[in-house]
């Protein structure tokens, strides 16, 4: 290879990692603080659902307290089997600014047996209806249950996905958002 060829050869290279750096940069920009799934460490994905009675929440407005969001389904035995320890640490800790939402995943549950199972469990936290899977897309859900605890400035520190948590795991995180 001739002195001409390797300059040549060198030019063709660095034209080339500019032009990546260039794609890369506008790629960047497109997908700045997106990620593939809500995770440990980023914001919350905000919603606005209702309950069945219709009252309304947003996650956003809800910053300065510590939430734990809930997936579930009523279909769902993890789901059922944590419930009874969601409410008793919600009964434990709302005083100190703990709320828990439980979102039904009504899309893929029968929206008659929501009221029946608040019920059955005694359940005193609001229940929201997610009626068209969007929350289910922005919190890529995979399985039911899925769990995410969020501190009071809306980022998320944990996410459990899968079921039953027991008291001690969903103490252990209720007390790291309460922080």
């Amino acid at each position: 290879m001739t002195k001409n060829q390797r300059i040549l050869l060198y030019f063709l290279v660095l034209i080339a990692g500019a032009a990546w750096i260039a794609i890369s940069a506008k790629t960047t920009s497109a997908t700045a603080g997106k990620t593939s799934a809500p995770q440990a460490g980023f914001a919350a994905p905000d919603f606005t659902l209702q309950t069945p009675s219709g009252e309304e929440y947003t996650l956003s407005k809800l910053k300065g307290n510590a939430v734990l969001v809930n997936l579930w389904a009523t279909w769902c035995p993890p789901c059922r089997a944590e419930m009874p320890a969601i409410e008793k640490m919600y009964q434990e800790y709302k005083d100190q600014g703990l709320i828990v939402l439980a979102i039904n995943m009504t899309y893929q549950d029968d929206p008659a047996n929501v009221a029946p199972f608040i019920q059955e469990y005694m359940l005193t936290f609001p229940v929201l209806l997610e009626e068209t899977g969007s929350v289910g897309t922005a919190y890529q859900l995979r399985s039911l249950p899925s769990s995410y605890f969020i501190n009071r400035a809306g980022v998320i520190q944990e996410v459990v996905i899968g079921g039953p948590m027991s008291e001690a795991l969903l103490r252990t995180r209720i007390e790291q958002i309460l922080q």
